[in-house]
């Protein structure tokens, strides 16, 4: 954040203010860790500070210091859109675009006459803000929010609740520590966190080891539907509407699996292919190894984006037509594809 801009909120933080804290839609751990984190934070200097959610989020997430306290937007949609109405600004965290958070929300927002501050690591955000800290070499808008309150000069104040929650958001978003995003400067946070309280193994338990019968069974569907493009370095998984009803899915049953996919030997490309009734689309999750930008991909073909080797998109068209559709595109990406990535 630039220093003018910085002084400029810090100035107007300086009184009491009503703050709504608001994440992408279909929350993931770093999108909760960050919110929750800077939620706590502002309300513990006197502030009013809430968590609106466009919409409901993993249960692994749900023991998350404050979580209890989150308004969902389509379920307390009243509560939700009052919390705003009588903010004096909104913090948007962990995405750049407003259609990010769903129609209805984002045409509230749109309407929303006061400033956003927004914080987020992902390519290209668009002007949205008036206060805007962007940052795509940070692996997590949960480290970035670390920085903000560095910015502030007020590390001191992270509570044992806040390093918890900027802990879970760090490690979700770089895979336990393990993807290229993951820096020198990410362990000594995260080491800063585990000082301030942070129990490592209970997060790591909590969000890894919590699984369902169905939702092990839902990852064998899964897995059982996986295809791979030896020429193309590429794997992908399918999970129909169908298959998701079987195995009694929940949100965030399907967090993770398509980096499955990628693990195999030789495999720089992989995505996910999910049925949603609900939206009326096709989900769609991409992951690589090296250079091959999926963040571009997913620009380029499905109405996404994200950073170089994760990134998200969507289709309008059938789970099947949206599969052939993918796997026509493959041969665009042959010499990149085989030169992504050496082992």
């Amino acid at each position: 954040m630039e220093k003018g801009q910085l002084h400029k909120l810090q100035s107007f933080l300086s009184s009491k203010k009503n703050i709504v804290i608001v994440p992408h839609r279909n929350p993931d751990g770093d999108a909760m860790g960050s919110t929750l984190a800077l939620c706590q934070y502002f309300n513990s200097k006197n502030h009013l500070a809430t968590v609106v959610a466009p919409n409901e989020y993993p249960e692994f997430l749900h023991w998350l210091p404050g979580s209890k306290d989150v308004l969902l937007f389509d379920k307390q949609n009243k509560q939700a859109k009052r919390a705003i109405a009588n903010s004096d600004i909104i913090f948007l965290l962990d995405f750049n675009a407003l259609h990010r958070v769903g129609d209805d929300m984002e045409k509230t927002l749109e309407a929303y006459e006061n400033d956003f501050a927004l914080i987020d690591h992902h390519q290209q955000p668009e002007e949205i803000a008036t206060y805007l800290y962007s940052d795509t070499s940070i692996c997590s808008t949960a480290q970035m929010v670390y920085h903000f309150l560095e910015m502030l000069n007020d590390t001191e104040s992270i509570t044992k609740d806040i390093a918890t929650c900027l802990y879970t958001g760090i490690m979700t978003d770089t895979g336990s520590f393990r993807f290229r995003s993951t820096t020198a400067e990410t362990h000594r946070i995260v080491a800063r966190l585990i000082e301030k309280g942070a129990e490592n193994d209970k997060i790591h338990s909590n969000v890894y080891d919590s699984n369902s019968y169905n939702r092990l069974l839902l990852l064998g569907q899964a897995l059982s539907n996986l295809k791979i493009f030896p020429a193309y370095k590429t794997a992908f998984i399918t999970i129909s509407e169908k298959e998701k009803k079987k195995f009694h899915y929940k949100k965030g049953d399907t967090e993770g699996v398509v980096n499955y996919a990628l693990s195999l030997n030789d495999i720089v490309f992989a995505a996910i292919f999910i049925e949603d009734k609900e939206q009326k689309i096709i989900k769609i999750s991409f992951r690589s190894k090296g250079d091959f930008s999926v963040n571009q991909f997913a620009r380029n073909y499905f109405n996404g984006g994200g950073h170089d080797n994760a990134a998200g998109g969507k289709s309008d068209l059938t789970l099947e037509k949206t599969v052939a559709y993918f796997t026509s595109l493959l041969p665009n990406y042959t010499k990149e594809l085989q030169n992504s990535y050496e082992e």
